[in-house]
Parts: structure tokens; C-alpha cells; sequence
């Protein structure tokens, strides 16, 4: 009887992850964590209503849905499922009462220590790590579970060490596989994203290209007879020739960004030390930093050889330090950091400026997006580009007015851990 209500607990805390999933695919879990907090919250108000009755405790997995609350939406969500907990348990009344209470908030306390930074681990850990947590409700019953039978006067026998067993073994298995469920949940939620993403960058990109090739043409005639009528020397507008070539000029880097962000072109591969071309990048952005009064400093922990072309990547490369040094005050740092982490290495630009929030954060890379004043956005979108096109990825950390750290993955050719 003990195993059949325990599976049909086991069906009750997944069918949340189900919904959710079904429900609100446009939104992470924890962004919603009253839907999720209520789902769960019924889910466990459910396993107490079917609870499994004897020996004056009832028999349940009414800390699952809290488990999975607590780790996956936050605390708004476990708070949620902990006040249904509680109330049903009033509502049930019975002669362990108190211990009920005892036995919720002990159960609480474990996963609500990992709220906030259960999300930071990789998926394949943070299973694992449900389980091991979810585990932890289960040794609080069994010690409530000791206790009440010891303040009653009742003895252990074979039929309690079986349900014990029982409860322990598919609550275990139950939350496994509650966990592995919801990991698909946010897998398919960041897959989507990426999916849109890519789509709405390749055509921008197709559009970028069909413009920029369409404009440059004519700027290059006019271009080319501007250069010609310098070269005579002739008429009263002369003097304006030059300025009218500088802003072609700008025009025209700005049609080759477009160019390079529908396609980064790799004209030459090669394989190289990454070092070289970082102090490269230094010393061609310390006439901006003196400028800035902002000071540039290496963290070089690894040298190690690359295999990409050397022009794009420093072009990258150039745009976020030129982004961190403009976004930093007088006599604060720029930091550029180097090391190796597995078949990768990492590149940090760490500055000490004003900062981003999250909303700004969540928009860096969009096209025509920027924080600065004068700007096109274009730079930082096509930085993105050129190391996605290296099979690199890049990530954005930043708080308001403590600073930002642009963190850069790139693939080694011939990893050197000593450095120059």
C-alpha cells in the first residue's frame, strides 16, 4: 500500500515540471518563481491530502515539491511551497502536529542554503546535487519519524524498516528524475534562444550585406574623383577635399563593419602566441588610456599558441579593451587577464567603471545597441561575431558602478603553460 501512494507522489511532483514546461516556455523558471512556487505548492498540498497514514505520522513526499522549489525557482518559489506545507499540515491536524512543524522547517533549511547559487553549477552537477539535497528531507522524516514513535512508547519492526527503505529508495529516484526533467526544461528554454538569436543575426546580416554593397559602390567613384581633384590642386574648394575624404572614409569603415559582421572573412589562418598579439592591443590602446588617465595591466598566467587569423582576432580584441578603457574613470584600471582552462583559454577584461545592469547586460551584442554616447553598436556585434566564427564564445559580467568583465573562450592549437 506504502509503495503504490508513493508512486502516485512520485507522478503528483513531476506533473508541475510538465506544466511549466508546456505553459511558460518563453520564461526561464527562476524568472517566475510565484507560477512555479504555486505549482509545487499544490503539487505538495496534493501528497499531503493522498499522504500514506500510520503509526500516527503520515507518509509522503511533500518535501520533494519543495526540494525542487527551493533549488530551481529561488526562495520566492520555496517560500511558497514551505507556507503550503505548513498550512495543509494545520489543516490535517493529528497528534504530531508539532513534530510536522518541527520536521518542515529542519527539511527547509538545507535547500534554502543553496538557493542562490544552485544555478551557477553545470547541469549534470546540479542533478546530482538535487539529490543529494533531496535526500536530506528524507533522514529529517526519519529522525522526526524516531522520535515520535520513542515519545509514544512504539517499537521498531521489520514492517517499519521496509517502509523506511521504500520511502527512502523511490524519493531518491523520484527527484532524479524530477531534476533531469526540468535540466531539459532550461536546456530547450537556452536552445530556443540561441535558435532566435542566430536567426535574427543572419538576417540582419543578409540585409547588412546587401546594403553595404549596394552604397559602397557609388562611394568609391565619388571617393576615387575626390582623390583626383586633390591631386590638381585646383579651385576655391580644395580646402574642404581632405574633410570630404575623412568622412568617406568613415563611411566607408562602417559599411566594412556591416560587411564584417553579415560574414567575418579569415583571409589568413595561422598559428601564433596569444601573448603577441594582447601586447599588440596594449600598446595600441595606451595612447587612449593615458588619455583617459586609466591604467592598463597584464595578467598573463599562460602562453600558449592559437591557430585563427590574427587580424580579426585582434580587431576583437581592440574593441573590448577600447570598451573597458571608455567605460572606466580617471585613475581607475584596466585589466587583461590570460589562462588556461582545459582545450581553452581565457581571456578577461576587467575594468573597474560604471557598470551595467541586467537589462543592459541582456542587450549587449544586439545590433545598433550601446551604452555610450556616441556610437553605432556595430563594433561590439561584430567583435561577438568574429569569435563565434573562431568556434569562441564570450560572456558579459558587470554591476553598476563597480565595474564590467568580458570574458573570452578561445580554442588553443598547442597549449604552453610557462609563460614569456
Amino acid at each position: 500500500m506504502l509503495a503504490e501512494k508513493l508512486l502516485l507522489h512520485v507522478l503528483i511532483f513531476l506533473v508541475p515540471v510538465l506544466i511549466y514546461g508546456v505553459l511558460f516556455q518563453k520564461r526561464r523558471i527562476d524568472q517566475s518563481p510565484y507560477s512555479y512556487g504555486l505549482l509545487h505548492g499544490f503539487a505538495a498540498f496534493l501528497c499531503m491530502v493522498f499522504a500514506y497514514h500510520n503509526y500516527g505520522l503520515y507518509w509522503d513526499f511533500r518535501y520533494v515539491p519543495l526540494v525542487l522549489a527551493c533549488l530551481y525557482g529561488g526562495p520566492i518559489s520555496g517560500g511558497i511551497v514551505l507556507g503550503f506545507i505548513l498550512l495543509t499540515r494545520t489543516f490535517l491536524g493529528g497528534d504530531a502536529l508539532l513534530f510536522g512543524y518541527i520536521s518542515g522547517v529542519m527539511a527547509a533549511v538545507l535547500p534554502f542554503l543553496f538557493t542562490k547559487k544552485f544555478m551557477k553549477y553545470k547541469p549534470k552537477k546540479r542533478v546530482t546535487l538535487a539529490i543529494v539535497i533531496g535526500g536530506w528531507p528524507a533522514f529529517v522524516m526519519l529522525g522526526i519519524l524516531l522520535a515520535f514513535m520513542f515519545t509514544q512508547g512504539f517499537s521498531t519492526n521489520k514492517e517499519i524498516l521496509i517502509n523506511i527503505f521504500l520511502f527512502g529508495t523511490i524519493q531518491i529516484i523520484g527527484i532524479g528524475f524530477a531534476a533531469m526533467l526540468n535540466e531539459l526544461v532550461i536546456e530547450r528554454h537556452i536552445m530556443k534562444q540561441e535558435i532566435q538569436r542566430s536567426e535574427k543575426l543572419n538576417t540582419l546580416g543578409e540585409l547588412a550585406a546587401s546594403i553595404a554593397h549596394e552604397v559602397r559602390n557609388p562611394l568609391t567613384v565619388v571617393k576615387g574623383f575626390l582623390q583626383m581633384m586633390k591631386a590638381e590642386r585646383k579651385g576655391d574648394s580644395y580646402e574642404y577635399i581632405p574633410l570630404v575624404l575623412s568622412e568617406l572614409g568613415r563611411a566607408e569603415a562602417i559599411i566594412n563593419d556591416y560587411l564584417n559582421f553579415a560574414k567575418p572573412e579569415f583571409k589568413k589562418i595561422e598559428t601564433f602566441r596569444l601573448s603577441d598579439v594582447i601586447y599588440e592591443v596594449m600598446f595600441l590602446m595606451d595612447a587612449l588610456a593615458v588619455k583617459q588617465g586609466v591604467e592598463l595591466i597584464n595578467e598573463f598566467d599562460s602562453n600558449c599558441l592559437i591557430k585563427t587569423d590574427r587580424n580579426q582576432l585582434k580587431q576583437a580584441l581592440i574593441n573590448f579593451v577600447k570598451n573597458a578603457i571608455e567605460a572606466t574613470g580617471v585613475g581607475d584600471s584596466v585589466t587583461i587577464g590570460v589562462k588556461l582552462s582545459g582545450n581553452n583559454v581565457i581571456v578577461k577584461v576587467t575594468d573597474t567603471g560604471k557598470g551595467m545592469n541586467k537589462e543592459q547586460l541582456k542587450r549587449i551584442g544586439t545590433l545598433f545597441y550601446t551604452t555610450k554616447d556616441k556610437g553605432t553598436g556595430l563594433g561590439t556585434t561584430v567583435s561577438l561575431r568574429i569569435i563565434q566564427s573562431m568556434n569562441g564564445k564570450v560572456s558579459y559580467r558587470s554591476e553598476p558602478n563597480v565595474g564590467t568583465e568580458v570574458t573570452v573562450w578561445l580554442p588553443i592549437e598547442s597549449p604552453k603553460t610557462k609563460a614569456q
